[in-house]
């Protein structure tokens, strides 16, 4: 799609426009609103933003142990508990609300499993210089709900995850907020030249607004958007006037300085 100046370009993709996967006899099933390469969705990569899943669980369900090398990757609980265990010694659960990360640098195997009877996790993955990132040491952290600082004004409330003043902290150039927008409000956002924001409804319906063209852009659960500014520009989200909306927003550049990951390479 051309855009004029000042204009974003901004698609929106409803979950049957997203990829999909399962594990563990179909007892976690996900959707993928950024996939692998050649998993089908049709939004493959956004700058550093190289994967993005939504994962539900009834009950108990186990990703079986698995490696990973240099990515950055990032399991946020939405609802429930997921456990982790890896090859550096770690055992651990978090609840909603709270995040799991590793820093996979030079080589680390893990398994994940979904602990509550209802269970709804993000996994993300972040990309960082690869061919820097696979010399450094592996990492994990973790990271409880109350650990993420959150501030509540004009009925709009971020939790801050990655980014200025979030304890979660990547190679990769990104910030992320869980966002809870009330009834009849609505959270806006600038957006600077070559700057993507990437957006995941959790939870509600509402409208995503360009401010230069008025455009307007429907919501509902589970709908992925992407915004792209080519040049400056601003866009509010706005929930409907019945209930909260709830979204996941991610922040990145649409370019980067180093090359980034392409199939077969």
């Amino acid at each position: 799609m051309k855009t004029t100046r000042n204009e974003l370009d901004i698609k929106i993709y409803p979950p049957e426009a997203q990829g999909v996967g399962q594990f563990d006899g179909g007892r976690i099933t996900e959707i993928k609103p950024i996939g692998f390469p050649g998993e089908g969705p049709q939004v493959h990569h956004t700058g550093p933003l190289f994967y993005w899943a939504w994962a539900t669980a009834k009950g108990y369900g186990k990703i079986a142990l698995h490696p990973h090398q240099a990515f950055e990757i990032m399991s946020y609980a939405i609802e429930g508990e997921i456990g982790h265990y890896d090859t550096l010694g770690t055992k651990s659960r978090v609840k909603a609300g709270g995040a799991q990360v590793m820093q996979t640098g030079s080589g680390v195997s893990h398994e994940e499993e979904t602990v509550a009877d209802n269970n709804e996790f993000f996994q993300i993955w972040f990309e960082p210089n690869l061919r820097q990132s696979i010399l450094q040491k592996p990492t994990y952290r973790e990271f409880a709900h109350e650990d993420f600082p959150a501030l509540t004004q004009d009925g709009i409330t971020v939790k801050q995850i990655i980014g200025e003043g979030a304890p979660v902290t990547i190679e990769a150039e990104a910030a992320m907020q869980d966002i809870l927008i009330q009834p009849g409000h609505s959270h806006k956002r600038d957006l600077a030249i070559n700057r993507t924001l990437a957006l995941m409804v959790i939870e509600g319906k509402g409208v995503l607004v360009d401010e230069s063209s008025l455009s307007k852009h429907y919501l509902e659960p589970r709908y992925f958007a992407v915004v792209h500014a080519g040049e400056t520009g601003k866009v509010s989200i706005q929930a409907d006037k019945d209930h909260p909306l709830r979204i996941a927003l991610i922040e990145v550049p649409a370019k980067v300085d180093y090359p980034l990951y392409k199939d077969g390479r």
